[in-house]
């Protein structure tokens, strides 16, 4: 498939789900769309802002425990495809790669994204920072992107997911993905999945409602992309931020809320189309699930996965777990 053809294909998909977003009742809109250009570089400002503490755990884990992820990943001794699912700027995964390299391990290295901006930075810094490193990028969803992996090579793989970004769905959907995954992966295979732990809910509540209001901007950022991408003029300034904590089923969702009455216009798939906003009207954005470790594991055994090794960053808030596939 050409990349033309991926590009005009992504794009009819992202016309195709934003209009169903926006049509239904309630209103949605998919999180993986978050990530243009512009999203990429809010989610940098939010990772560095101080409410927001599962990227300062995460990297703790990442720069503390790299040498014992590295030793468990070459412990058999064969070479193998290091597969990241949804990498960002790599900057916690990067320390795993150095110490894979110093150790002399035989791998390649293969972010997944549907982010044409990450996979090109990807591919053009990290051979200049990590000398040796062999890197290539997927621009694909996740599965999709797998799927192609193994196509088109039969070593070990090992993948990263991490971020908490199994928890950007409901856990029904998160063993539904676990699953699929396992399905691409042969046993012997390694899954190393980074998750947010249930802990004191306004901790988490203001990581994703920042005082600074980033984690609006984000938001709202995705409503500049359709009007962008789709030729719309839906009124950004219009909408408001909210965001929940239900510490008991662990959910935490975020909506935008319409403060007024509106009605846009878009164009998708060669046609205009008519969206209504209600005053009040809440279009859901995002849910950050968060677990307990028992859950984690449970969620393991249920994806035919086998837990080996619970990595903590140094407050207990995060968790880097090693999953073996049987």
């Amino acid at each position: 498939m050409s990349s033309t053809t991926i590009a005009e294909t992504a794009q009819d998909l992202f016309e195709k789900e934003i209009l169903e977003g926006l049509q239904a009742v309630p209103k949605y809109l998919p999180a993986k769309y978050f990530y243009d250009k512009t999203g990429d570089a809010i989610f940098q400002e939010i990772m560095k802002c101080p409410e927001y503490y599962p990227f300062a755990c995460e990297m703790d884990i990442f720069q503390r425990r790299a040498l014992d992820m590295a030793t468990a990943i070459m412990q058999s001794g064969t070479p193998f495809d290091l597969i990241e699912l949804g990498p960002g700027n790599c900057e916690k995964s990067i320390n795993l790669l150095r110490q894979l390299v110093w150790n002399g391990a035989e791998f390649t290295y293969i972010p997944i994204d549907i982010s044409a901006n990450i996979i090109d930075f990807l591919r053009s810094q990290l051979p200049v920072d990590i000398f040796g490193l062999n890197v290539r990028g997927i621009e694909r969803e996740y599965l999709p992107g797998i799927k192609e992996v193994t196509r088109t090579s039969r070593r070990r793989k090992v993948v990263l997911f991490l971020g908490s970004n199994l928890g950007n769905m409901p856990p029904e959907e998160a063993l539904v993905f676990c699953r699929k995954l396992r399905c691409h992966l042969k046993p012997g295979d390694i899954a190393i999945i980074g998750i947010d732990l249930k802990k004191y809910p306004a901790t988490i509540l203001a990581a994703y409602n920042d005082k600074k209001g980033i984690t609006k901007r984000f938001n709202i950022n995705l409503l500049h992309r359709i009007n962008r991408e789709l030729n719309g003029n839906i009124d950004t300034a219009a909408f408001g931020h909210f965001a929940v904590y239900d510490p008991t089923s662990g959910a935490c969702k975020s909506y935008l809320v319409s403060r007024a009455d509106q009605q846009a216009v878009l164009w998708c798939e060669g046609r205009q189309e008519v969206v209504q906003f209600a005053r009040n009207e809440e279009i859901y954005m995002e849910i950050s699930q968060k677990y307990t470790v028992g859950q984690l594991d449970q969620l393991a055994r249920k994806a035919f996965f086998k837990p080996l090794q619970h990595l903590y960053d140094s407050r207990g808030w995060f968790v880097d777990a090693l999953w073996l596939a049987e």
